[in-house]
C-alpha cells in the first residue's frame, strides 16, 4: 500500500505545509492592515486649518475600506474552510473505497489525482479572491449597497470559471471528475439500498400471506360484535396492519363514526378505555383521522380510521368519550383545518388566531412568504 512516505504521512505533511502557510500569510496580512491603519490615523491627524469636509471623507472611506477588507477576509475564510473540508471528505471516501489488496501503482495513481485537485481548487480560490480583491479596490469609494452586488457576481463568475476550466482540464486528459465520480457513487448506493428494501419487503409480504397475524381472532371479534350492534353499514373496511404491529384496523364511515367509538369506549365486551393517539393526515382527495385505541381490562388493541372530505373537513368529537382527545383534535384543527363538531374548546393551540391557512396540507402556501 505505500512506496517511501505513506499516503497518511503525505496527508500530514501537506496539511501542516498549508496551516504554516496561512500562518504566515495571516501574520503578513496584520502586520499590512497595522501600517496601513497608522498611516490613515497620521492622514487623519492633519492640522485643524484643512476643511472639516475632506476629514470626513476620508474617515467615511477610511471605515468602508476597512469594513470591506473585513468582509473579504470572513468571505476568503470560508471559501478556505469550504475547500479544505470538501478536499478531506474527498480523501476520506477515496480511503474509504480503497481496497486493500490495491498495488502500488494505483495508491501513486491516487496521489497524483489528489494532487491535481487540491491544485485545482488552490487555483480556483485564488481566482475568487483576486476577483473578489479587484472588485472591492474598484468599489471601495461607491456606496456600499451598489458594491455588494458586484463582490457576489465577481465570486459567482470566478467560481464558475475554475470550475468549467477543471472540469475541461480532466476531460481533455480522459479523467472522470470527481464530482461525477461522487454523483455515480452515491447514485449506486441509493439504487441498491433501493433494491434491497424492495426485497425485503417483498420477502415480508410474502412471510405474512403465508402465517396468519396472532391478533386476526380479535379483528373478526370486533368485527363481529360491531356487525350486531352497530350495523353491517358503520364499516368500510376492516385488515390487520402489517407495517403497525399487527393492529386490528377498522375503516369506519364518517356518518357512523361517533356511533362506533361511543360503542367501543362503553361496551363491556370491547371497553377500550384508553386513546393513546389521534392524528390527521391530507391525502390530497381526502383526509383521514386515525385512532388508536388500548383496552386496559382485556388488554387488547384496535384502531379506527376514518376518511373526511377534504373540502369540508367536518367531524363528531370523541373528547366527551376520552378526555385525551381534547389538544390532538386541537391540533389537528390547527395545522389541517379539521373541525371537530362538539369539542369543549375548539381553538387553535400552536399557532396564533388570526394565523392564515393549515399549515400541513400538501397545497399549503404561506401567506407572509418570510415565513
Amino acid at each position: 500500500m505505500s512506496e517511501g512516505k505513506s499516503l497518511e504521512e503525505l496527508k500530514k505533511e501537506a496539511a501542516a505545509k498549508a496551516k504554516e502557510e496561512a500562518l504566515r500569510k495571516r501574520e503578513e496580512r496584520k502586520v499590512k492592515e497595522a501600517a496601513e491603519m497608522q498611516e490613515k490615523e497620521k492622514a487623519l491627524s492633519k492640522p485643524e486649518e484643512e476643511s472639516k469636509e475632506s476629514t470626513e471623507d476620508e474617515l467615511v472611506r477610511a471605515k468602508k475600506e476597512a469594513a470591506a477588507k473585513a468582509k473579504e477576509e470572513a468571505l476568503r475564510k470560508r471559501e478556505e474552510r469550504k475547500a479544505k473540508e470538501a478536499a478531506e471528505m474527498q480523501e476520506k471516501e477515496k480511503a474509504l473505497s480503497k481496497p486493500e489488496e490495491e498495488d502500488n501503482e494505483s495508491t501513486k495513481d491516487e496521489l497524483i489525482r489528489a494532487k491535481k485537485e487540491a491544485a485545482a481548487k488552490a487555483k480556483a480560490a485564488a481566482l475568487a479572491r483576486m476577483k473578489q480583491k479587484e472588485a472591492v479596490q474598484t468599489d471601495a469609494t461607491e456606496p456600499q449597497g451598489s458594491s455588494e452586488d458586484e463582490k457576489q457576481k465577481a465570486i459567482a463568475l470566478a467560481k464558475a470559471k475554475a470550475v468549467a476550466a477543471a472540469k475541461a482540464k480532466l476531460a481533455s486528459k480522459g479523467e472522470a471528475g470527481p464530482e461525477d465520480e461522487k454523483t455515480k457513487a452515491i447514485a449506486a448506493a441509493k439504487a441498491k439500498a433501493v433494491a434491497a428494501a424492495k426485497a425485503k419487503a417483498s420477502a415480508a409480504e410474502e412471510t405474512a400471506e403465508i402465517t396468519p397475524s396472532v391478533n386476526q381472532p380479535l379483528l373478526e371479534r370486533y368485527v363481529s360484535v360491531l356487525t350486531a350492534h352497530v350495523g353491517a353499514d358503520a364499516l368500510e373496511d376492516s385488515y390487520i396492519n402489517r407495517l403497525s404491529k399487527d393492529v386490528p384496523t377498522l375503516v369506519v364511515k364518517r356518518d357512523a363514526y361517533y356511533e362506533v367509538m361511543e360503542f367501543l369506549r362503553k361496551n363491556e365486551q370491547m371497553a377500550f378505555d384508553y386513546m393513546s393517539e389521534l392524528h390527521g393526515t391530507d391525502f390530497v382527495t381526502h383526509m383521514e383521522v386515525y385512532v388508536h385505541l388500548y383496552s386496559y381490562r382485556n388488554r387488547q388493541p384496535v384502531a379506527v380510521k376514518v376518511k373526511v372530505d377534504r373540502e369540508k373537513p367536518v367531524l363528531s368529537s370523541v373528547a366527551p368519550l376520552w378526555k385525551g382527545a381534547d389538544w390532538p383534535e386541537r391540533e389537528a384543527y390547527d395545522l389541517l383545518g379539521i373541525v371537530f363538531e362538539g369539542h369543549p374548546n375548539l381553538k387553535r393551540i400552536l399557532l396564533p388566531d388570526d394565523w392564515i391557512g393549515y399549515p400541513l396540507r400538501k397545497d399549503y402556501e404561506p401567506f407572509d412568504g418570510e415565513v
